[in-house]
């Protein structure tokens, strides 16, 4: 191994609790288009994986409504939501600590919210590289992938920050070394519940040699 250069960070669940903010947002549209508000397990599912993939779930029993619900979430802007949202704490020290240590890139499932959502909170000129759904999902390892291809680094240089099982496929197709956060069940190679923990693993480069 050539030593770390490269942490790629998820969106939600890692740099922010975004849960109640998604939990608002696809219960607006659901409302809107005349059906019940989620459930807890498709309130899970929503926390996990891109837009399309969600509005396809939720409209799984009723197909016919579907491109409605797209018409409606395509005209709301999440920045309606924004105030929903959670910066993790810590995240901004972690930020300013790393940013001239290594390259810092984001792979998340959201798509036109994610830019807007990281000038809303001072975070966006930490981040040299934003891969959002809108040209892969994180269902394709071509997202992970394609982050390394521009840094032209390789895997073993590479340290992922995430929360779902979605993270760990695609950490495990790349062969990128993962740190769960604040999610114990996941198979990774690290473990974290805050980013004061997350900078300790990180600067433990013993492991890196």
């Amino acid at each position: 191994m050539k030593g770390l250069k490269l942490l790629v960070f998820d969106c939600d669940g890692v740099l922010f609790d975004s849960k109640e903010a998604n939990r608002a947002f696809y219960n607006y549209i659901l409302k809107k288009v005349g059906r019940s508000p989620m459930t807890e397990e498709e309130a899970e599912f929503v926390h996990m994986h891109s837009v399309n993939q969600c509005l396809e779930y939720l409209f799984r029993n009723e197909p016919e409504k579907l491109p409605l619900a797209e018409k409606i979430q395509k005209e709301t802007p999440f920045s309606l939501f924004f105030d929903y949202m959670k910066m993790e704490e810590g995240l901004k020290e972690f930020l300013e600590w790393a940013k001239n240590k290594f390259k810092l890139a984001v792979c998340t499932n959201r798509t036109t919210s994610t830019i807007p959502l990281f000038k809303h909170f001072g975070i966006l000129d930490y981040f040299d590289f934003i891969m959002t759904a809108l040209k892969r999902p994180k269902s394709s390892k071509e997202a992970l992938e394609d982050i390394l291809k521009h840094f032209e680094v390789s895997p073993d240089e590479t340290l992922y920050i995430g929360d779902s099982e979605v993270d760990e496929q695609l950490c495990k197709a790349c062969g990128v070394k993962m740190v769960a956060f604040k999610n114990p069940k996941l198979k990774a190679d690290f473990y974290a519940n805050s980013f004061e923990e997350v900078r300790k693993i990180v600067e433990n480069a013993a492991w890196w040699k």
